[in-house]
């Protein structure tokens, strides 16, 4: 289907789903990506969900961008319809962006744009630093398997309530569930669940938070379970002290150095993204703008008017 038709189709049309095959230190996993827009535009926006999330959390924001991008919604591992990790410590940054380089090896893009929810931005952020450290191997265009093209260049980023400091209470509070075995006699029990557990994503009508709740559950034996690999919470309590340090100090160097324009954003009572940590981010790197959202916490769910407009506005400004 050609970018034209996309322009004009329905705004209920619904994704593409695809898979790549990823490895790690234990084998091969597979890589669920929800796919929007023209197959053959190469002008690609990546959008990557936060930890207990999925890629249909960018249904609203994909049906609008579509007309410009080939928006590309991943399951990260272990979460929605990707395999499960054969070890658990793979949960962890560094895997998550050896994943992502593979998918864009299979999207060929000519340039990429990144909106990253949460642990969707630390991913992001990563992937630029690690870039940024390693010039002389930085991913040509032939790397991604376009042959002896230029660099594909990284377009602009979006950072939704995250940034390289990370608030103590906002982490606390998500270790209280992450790993929690919670099973549902309904659906509208988990409706309920994830309602409870995800006030910071602002006031939404009870549709609103049944679709949230559509892909992070699923039904088993006549129960709804998470969609998730619950021993993700290993690795995410398993942090120290000092790794945290190290973690903060690194991701500082990526955004300080980070090449392209970014716009974070904020929920105004978040808990993971402080009002502090923003101001510091503007201040070290004028390249970025930021934007708050009142009556939000962690974190902005890019489904209102005024979200997605703001991405968008971001992403196709001059």
């Amino acid at each position: 289907m050609s970018a034209a038709a996309f322009r004009s189709a329905s705004p209920e049309a619904l994704p593409r789903l695809d898979y790549v095959a990823c490895a790690s230190l234990a084998g091969f996993h597979r890589m669920a990506y929800w796919e929007w827009g023209d197959p053959d535009n190469d002008k690609v926006l990546l959008c990557v969900h936060g930890l207990t999330r999925t890629g249909r959390d960018f249904d609203q924001l994909a049906r609008v961008l579509q007309r410009d991008f080939r928006v590309v919604c991943p399951d990260v591992v272990g979460r929605g319809r990707s395999d499960w990790l054969a070890d658990p410590a793979g949960y962890v940054v560094p895997q998550y962006v050896a994943d992502m380089v593979t998918l864009i090896a299979r999207l060929r893009p000519a340039t990429l744009n990144w909106v990253g929810t949460s642990m969707g931005g630390l991913i992001g952020l990563a992937l630029a630093g690690a870039l940024i450290a390693s010039p002389a191997t930085r991913p040509a265009r032939g790397a991604w398997g376009l042959g002896s093209a230029p660099d594909v260049p990284l377009g602009r980023m979006v950072f939704n309530d995250i940034g390289p400091a990370l608030d103590a209470d906002g982490l606390a509070r998500i270790a209280t569930y992450v790993g929690e075995d919670r099973r549902f006699g309904s659906f509208q029990e988990a409706v309920d669940y994830v309602h409870s557990r995800s006030m910071g994503f602002g006031p939404h009508d009870a549709a609103t938070w049944e679709d949230l709740t559509r892909f992070a559950v699923h039904e088993q034996n006549g129960q709804w379970i998470k969609h998730y690999d619950l021993r993700m919470a290993q690795p995410f309590g398993a942090q120290t002290p000092e790794t945290l340090v190290a973690a903060e100090q690194m991701l500082w160097q990526a955004w300080d150095h980070l090449p392209v324009s970014a716009l974070i954003l904020r929920g105004q009572q978040s808990d993971i993204l402080s009002a502090a940590t923003l101001e510091q981010m503007l201040a070290r790197n004028p390249r970025a703008r930021g934007l708050q959202f009142a009556g939000v916490g962690h974190a902005p769910t890019l489904r209102s008017a005024d979200q997605i407009a703001a991405v968008r506005d971001f992403l196709l400004s001059a």
